[in-house]
Formats: C-alpha cells, sequence, structure tokens
C-alpha cells in the first residue's frame, strides 16, 4: 500500500476507477466460482484457477524479460521459505473464500472478508514486530462488534460458512503481512511467479484426496473467468492505491459490498439484510481508524 503518498502526487480519479474495475473483477469471480462449484470442489478449482494464472505470469515474465539469465535473477526469492508459509496462508484463505460462497449469502462473506485488515491490526505486532497500542485493540474490538452485527448470532443460525469468512480474513492479514515482509528484498514478478506455481501444487495434490475431476466444457469459460479475475482484481486495487492513500481507496472498495448484494438478490434470490450493511459499515469504520493511524506516522519500512 501507498499511504505516504504526497498530496499532489493523489489522483483520487484515476484510483476509482481502478477500483470499479477491482469490484467488477471480484464480483465476477464470486459468480464464476459458484458455478464451477457445481461441478468441482475448491481444491480442484484453486488448481485450475493457479494454473491459468500462472500461465499468464510464465508469459509476462517472458516477455518482459526475454534473457533468460535476467529472467532467473528476477524470480529467484530471496527467502524460499517465507514464501513457502505466504502462500500456505494465501491458498487456505483463498480456499474458504471459495467455500464460503456456496454456503452464506455472497454480502454476508464479503463483509466479513473486509475485517482482514482489523486481523492485520491485531498481528502485526506478532508476525511484523509492530508495537501493540492501545488503539489496535479498539480498532480490534470494534471490528468484532462488526462481524457479530453481521453474522447475527442467536437470531439466525451460524454455520461454517460464517466461520470461513472469518479464517479466511485471517488468512489474507497474512498473506498481507507475510508479502509485505516479502517484498523487501523481491519483486511482485517473483511474488506473482512463486504464488501461482505452488499454489498449483497445492491444488493438484489436495485435489485428489476425493478423486481428481476432469472439468466438464460447459464450466471452461467459467474457469478462464476466474483465472483472469483472480490477477485482475488484484492488479487493479494495487494501480488504485499507486494513486491514492488506502484511507481514500478504501471507502471505495466498500462499494463492493452493497454490488455483491445486488448480484446476490438478482441471481441467487438472497434476501438483503440491513444489518449486513450496518456491520459492515462498523467494520469500514474500524478500517477507516486504523488506516488513518497510519497515514498520520511516516513508516518506518
Amino acid at each position: 500500500m501507498t499511504p505516504d503518498l504526497a498530496a499532489s502526487d493523489t489522483q483520487p480519479g484515476r484510483a476509482a476507477l481502478w477500483m470499479s474495475g477491482a469490484i467488477v473483477s471480484f464480483t465476477a469471480m464470486a459468480i464464476a466460482g459458484r458455478a464451477i462449484q457445481q461441478e468441482l470442489d475448491s481444491f480442484e478449482l484453486m488448481f485450475w484457477r493457479s494454473l491459468i494464472g500462472f500461465t499468464i505470469v510464465v508469459g509476462v515474465v517472458l516477455y518482459s524479460l526475454r534473457k533468460p539469465g535476467r529472467m532467473l535473477a528476477e524470480i529467484r526469492p530471496t527467502s524460499p521459505k517465507l514464501h513457502l508459509t505466504r502462500n500456505l496462508f494465501h491458498f487456505a484463505g483463498q480456499n474458504l473464500w471459495f467455500y464460503g460462497i456456496m454456503v452464506i449469502p455472497l454480502s454476508q462473506l464479503v463483509a466479513l472478508e473486509f475485517t482482514m485488515p482489523i486481523w492485520v491490526a491485531l498481528l502485526a505486532p506478532l508476525v511484523l514486530g509492530e508495537r501493540f497500542t492501545l488503539r489496535r485493540v479498539m480498532v480490534t474490538l470494534l471490528g468484532f462488534a462488526g462481524i457479530v452485527i453481521v453474522a447475527q448470532p442467536g437470531v439466525q443460525p451460524l454455520n461454517t460458512g460464517h466461520l470461513a469468512g472469518m479464517l479466511c480474513a485471517i488468512g489474507f492479514a497474512m498473506n498481507v503481512m507475510l508479502t509485505k515482509r516479502i517484498m523487501r528484498a523481491d519483486s511482485i514478478l517473483c511474488v506473482l511467479f512463486w504464488m501461482t506455481f505452488s499454489q498449483t501444487l497445492f491444488g493438484l495434490v489436495l485435489a485428489q484426496w476425493g478423486g481428481f475431476t476432469w472439468p466438464p466444457a460447459a464450466i471452461w469459460g467459467w474457469l478462464g473467468v476466474v483465472g483472469v479475475t483472480g490477477l485482475s482484481a488484484h492488479f487493479a486495487l494495487s494501480s488504485a492505491l499507486a494513486l491514492a492513500p488506502a484511507s481514500t481507496v478504501a471507502p471505495m472498495e466498500f462499494l463492493r459490498l452493497p454490488v455483491i448484494a445486488l448480484v446476490g438478490v438478482w441471481l441467487y434470490a438472497e434476501a438483503l439484510e440491513p444489518l449486513v450493511f450496518v456491520g459492515g459499515g462498523v467494520i469500514l469504520f474500524a478500517n477507516w481508524v486504523n488506516l488513518r493511524n497510519t497515514n498520520i506516522r511516516p513508516r518506518s519500512s
């Protein structure tokens, strides 16, 4: 993220365009993921998603670098163990996200996913050695209040989808923190290369557990959508963060909640739950408080 952009360097209009692309990509990935999981399990889905992504990344690396020696230097990891740990967390989080879209309303899953920055605030002192402050405690408690409002325990039955939503947010939070450590020494191409390569292997191995199923022709198009949007969503989000501070981009990303809620109503006859928006707003406010604190203090890295 780029929270310390100079005011003169910010371009909120262009950042909003990139965030529109990110929202479209994330929404398309959710729709495609539901269609695919009528035929394949989440491990098989992750295998094909990662394989498509790996093919794209390799193509970009070959085109951009061209010289074999330069290419090998670009993708050589400084810490293979750190890359492996990061990819395990991301793989777990993404699997849980794809599982969650099948068992709870899309709006609830996205609202729970928005707790990711709050988990970063809670876990960063352990993973990155950052100082644990009273503000972090307050942000975390506010975020958990939002979770309770979204999940409504005691009012509606909780199921494994709600747990998957919270656990996927933790997996994504660990991914963000470990990526921050990795990118002190390695490039984004290196990160993407080893992410897609390792997760292709993870998906292939775990897909054998229930018996690997070759995808029917009817879902090949959906697999292509998941593979492309898995990269385009994060590229668009990163581009938005390069043009505006995180505190400006985060409220834009919140638009993903009403968009995905309307998609759920339109395609899957899901009910519009007002408390999901209330809880999502509380979570967004907690994220804003956390990001605002980040913006007024220079980063040490």
